[in-house]
Parts: structure tokens; C-alpha cells; sequence
């Protein structure tokens, strides 16, 4: 009876050291979180390229993944059991991405999404600086949107430090760079190691005295759309304000979403990623003589 009450004694203590320690884990998250501002100045200059609103402009928009997503990944998040791929793959990703991108230093804008600064997941490579040094013609700007210490999820192999982001390129000087935070998290503690989502913006004088606005965009995936609602209307309004004006306005991205002509309903049904809830965008979301291009 002795030896049951210490084993029971000793249990309590441990649970007791346990819970005392994931308090601290999330006191330390916590103080640690990243809170971005509304709106950030990344970039302004005095003296921009004027934009030819007669010239054609291409784009090439492109979410790399953290050069961690190839084919060989069954990621976590996706109802697979993996985190993150081997440094081998990792590299060759990169390799094979990279190389594509350095042979589009002639595209007006590049607009990336998930790209990594210093991550566990891509082996704390510093891809923006990479993809920088690439695009020797472009000006490089870049906007975080996850900056966690730790994640500690999933449990029996976390998946640790990331800080990643959107990365915007462009062969014009603009007039200015605003990161812009979008509306809405997850609740606590779970936003503490979810990202921050946001649009960054890049704004340049035309020849016909109006602005063009070419703006990266990276959605919310893994919530219960919810979340992209309340983002998607805070972008619209964003939208309108400047199209009111009469400025030019281009939205590149990953949306998260079907886009509004592909309503497809047996996209999330056939999914087997079932974490993520695939919305479509509503037909009326915006003005008719705007265009929707994807593939």
C-alpha cells in the first residue's frame, strides 16, 4: 500500500513539473508571438520608374513552398504523416526552382509566396537572398507573414522555427512597398503558431498620371473559411477604393480558393486533404470587367 501511494505521489509531481513547463512554453510563445502592425512601410523612393500604361507587362507568380512540397511529400497538414522533407530534396528543389527563376529576369514582376528566411523545415536557407542574388535585374522586396520560435506541433516530430514569407520582384523602381495585414487569427493559443497573413503591396507612378498597384497575396488554408471570408472582404474593399480612383490594379497570389468560374465542388470532396476547406470565390466578388486569369 506504501509502494502505490509513492508511485501515485510520483505520478502527480510529474504531471504537476509537466504542466508547469508547458505553462512556460506558452508564456514564452506568447511574449515571443509576432504582432505585425495594420499597415508597413517596406520600401518608398523619391525618384520610381514611371510605368507606360501602353507597354504590355507580364508576371509570373509562383508558390515555391518552401522548396519543401514536391512530390515526394506527404505533408501533415494535408492528412499525410510527414513534416518536412530531407535537406537532399530540399536542395534539389531548390536547384530546380531556382534555375527556373533566374531565367525569367526579364518578367516586368515576380510575385513568390512561402518563401523561407530561416526554417527548420528548409534547413535555415535563406531562400529570399538566394532568389535575390538570382534576379540580378529585379528589385527585391519581402513581407513577412510567419515568424514563430517554435511549432510544436505535430508532437512526435515538430515542426520547429520558421519564419517565411512573401517575396515580390520587379524590374521598375517603386514609389513605395507597404506590407498589410489581413483581418482575423485563429484563437489562443493556436495563433500563436499560425501565420499571419497579409498583402504586399507595390505601387508605381504611370504615364498617364494614375497609379498601378501590383499587390502579392497569400489566403488562409487550414481554417474553416472563415477566416479567408473576412480576409477576402477586407482585400475587396482595398480593391474598390483604389479602383474608384481609376488606378490600374493587379492581385497575384495564392488565393487558397477556387477562383470564381471554377466552382468545383468535387475539388474538396475528393480531397484528401480534408484539413483544408476549399471556398470558392464569389462570382460578384468584383466588378464585371475585371478578369480572373489562373491555372
Amino acid at each position: 500500500m506504501k509502494g502505490f501511494l509513492i508511485m501515485i505521489k510520483l505520478i502527480i509531481i510529474l504531471l504537476f513539473i509537466l504542466f508547469v513547463l508547458f505553462a512556460i512554453f506558452l508564456l514564452f510563445s506568447s511574449i515571443t508571438n509576432y504582432k505585425p502592425p495594420v499597415s508597413e512601410l517596406i520600401f518608398k523612393s523619391d525618384a520610381p520608374d514611371k510605368i507606360d500604361v501602353d507597354k504590355d507587362l507580364n508576371l509570373l507568380i509562383w508558390n515555391i513552398g518552401y522548396c519543401g512540397l514536391s512530390d515526394d511529400m506527404d505533408f501533415f497538414y494535408d492528412g499525410g504523416k510527414q513534416v518536412r522533407t530531407s535537406k537532399e530534396n530540399v536542395n534539389n528543389n531548390m536547384n530546380v526552382i531556382f534555375d527556373f527563376i533566374s531565367k525569367k529576369n526579364n518578367q516586368s514582376f515576380i510575385l513568390l509566396q512561402e518563401v523561407d528566411l530561416s526554417s527548420r523545415r528548409s534547413y535555415f536557407t535563406n531562400q529570399f537572398d538566394l532568389i535575390t542574388k538570382a534576379l540580378s535585374k529585379h528589385n527585391g522586396f519581402f513581407a513577412k507573414n510567419y515568424d514563430v520560435k517554435f511549432v510544436p506541433t505535430p508532437i512526435y516530430n515538430p515542426l520547429g522555427t520558421v519564419i517565411s514569407g512573401l517575396a515580390s520582384f520587379s524590374g521598375f523602381i517603386p514609389a513605395s512597398v507597404i506590407r498589410y495585414s489581413f483581418p482575423g487569427n485563429f484563437s489562443w493559443p493556436t495563433s500563436l503558431f499560425m501565420l499571419d497573413r497579409c498583402f504586399m503591396v507595390m505601387r508605381f507612378p504611370t504615364s498617364n498620371n494614375k497609379e498601378l498597384l501590383v499587390i502579392n497575396t497569400h489566403n488562409s488554408a487550414y481554417d474553416d473559411g472563415s477566416l479567408k471570408t473576412q480576409q477576402m472582404e477586407y482585400l475587396k474593399k482595398f480593391l474598390i477604393v483604389e479602383y474608384n480612383k481609376g488606378n490600374y490594379v493587379i492581385v497575384g497570389g495564392d488565393w487558397n480558393q477556387n477562383p470564381p468560374e471554377l466552382a468545383r465542388e468535387d475539388l474538396q470532396k475528393n480531397s484528401p486533404a480534408k484539413r483544408f476547406i476549399l471556398n470558392s470565390v464569389p462570382e460578384n466578388y468584383l466588378p464585371s470587367e475585371w478578369k480572373w486569369i489562373y491555372d
